[in-house]
């Protein structure tokens, strides 16, 4: 992607502009951001694949007696009439599901992939919504069929409803309002205020973000470390040859927690290790994620391209692919890290590569991870 070209998708600013002046700090409404755009799945498409199992969706009613939240599988049967006002129901990771929905998420890859999360996709009959609420994702709203209402809002107040199924703002004053018609898109930062309501029958896609919690991230490095330790930080014994006698016995020695924390810093030592690990666990699919195994081997040497469900990311030494690492070098590396990029690998590509790696995509092939052109 040419990050310096211009895009009707930003409203005619470069992905470097844009990425200097609105990500994490400011909303950009853009008019037709997708001109004439008519979404490549319909209403009867999301009602079924909401019924899936692995299709995670939820289906949220609002009325004056307050919010009700049900989580999915969502049978047809269990929806209410469409000519019921105020209800919606949303599904989740629809890029996975479908070529089209996965297609036009390409579109933001100008933010890494290390950070491009999904499609979600939202129906709503008249009125529907989900309540005034912020993300701690950035997101792009792309409004794909009828009209959506937005107000947004900077506010510093995020206290929540107490007692209510979801996270709705117990004060929420907007200070903007934007009626989006399809094609129309509105992009939020992190934490802004909003709250969209159909009106009349619509359909919203979010292109949502990942945003890791320190936490989160530090225990998933930690988890993969315990695995790794053993063989990392070697196999000295904790000894202790002038340790006294005590008379309090249920006292840890400060030897003792000297060498765990010593055990410890060998194990974080190795910068490369740390590196590895966090590319496995961005790459790594979701739960509900799995990939049909090949019935038989295609010929490789016409090109290759990675399937929908596939994550695929690198670093300076390693290639990541659906939570798996590969040490690479040479022409390989550069190759593997365009497939990457790209999502795809010529025939005049595949040719360049060595032994070692067109087995690998033969592996990657045979697991359903790729697919010849």
């Amino acid at each position: 992607m040419n990050i310096d070209q211009p895009l009707t998708l930003l409203g005619g600013l470069t992905p470097t502009q844009f990425m200097k002046r609105h990500w994490h700090k400011k909303p950009l409404l853009v008019r037709q951001a997708i001109p004439d755009f008519k979404p490549c799945v319909d209403r009867s498409a999301m009602v079924a694949l909401a019924g899936q199992e692995g299709v995670e969706s939820r289906l949220i009613v609002g009325s004056d007696k307050g919010w009700k939240m049900k989580h999915g599988p969502l049978a047809k049967r269990s929806l209410p009439p469409f000519n019921q006002k105020n209800w919606t129901f949303l599904v989740q990771g629809v890029d996975m599901h479908h070529d089209g929905v996965h297609a036009l998420m390409q579109q933001f890859r100008f933010v890494p992939d290390a950070r491009l999360d999904d499609v979600m996709i939202s129906y709503a009959t008249d009125g529907g919504g989900v309540g005034p609420h912020f993300d701690s994702y950035d997101v792009f709203l792309l409004q794909a069929h009828g009209q959506r209402r937005w107000r947004i809002a900077r506010q510093k107040d995020l206290s929540l409803q107490p007692g209510v199924p979801l996270k709705i703002l117990q004060n929420f004053e907007h200070e903007e309002e934007f009626v989006l018609n399809p094609g129309d898109m509105l992009y939020l930062p992190p934490k802004y205020a909003h709250d969209g309501a159909a009106e009349g029958e619509c359909m919203t896609w979010s292109i949502g973000f990942r945003s890791p919690k320190q936490g989160e991230l530090a225990r998933e490095l930690l988890l993969g470390l315990a695995d790794e330790a053993p063989e990392g930080v070697g196999e000295a014994v904790y000894r202790d040859p002038a340790q006294s006698a005590v008379a309090q016995p249920g006292a840890i020695p400060a030897e003792l927690a000297a060498f765990a924390r010593e055990s410890l810093q060998k194990a974080l030592k190795d910068p490369h290790l740390l590196s590895s690990l966090l590319g496995e666990h961005l790459t790594e699919p979701k739960a509900n994620v799995w990939f049909d195994l090949a019935e038989h081997a295609s010929d490789l040497s016409v090109g290759v391209v990675l399937d929908r469900r596939t994550r695929m990311m690198y670093d300076e030494r390693s290639i990541f692919v659906n939570g798996e690492s590969f040490r690479v070098g040479g022409k390989d590396a550069a190759l593997l890290r365009a497939l990457a990029d790209t999502r795809t690998l010529n025939a005049h590509q595949i040719k360049a590569l060595s032994a070692d790696a067109l087995a690998a995509l033969d592996e990657w092939q045979a697991d359903g991870w790729l697919k010849t052109l």
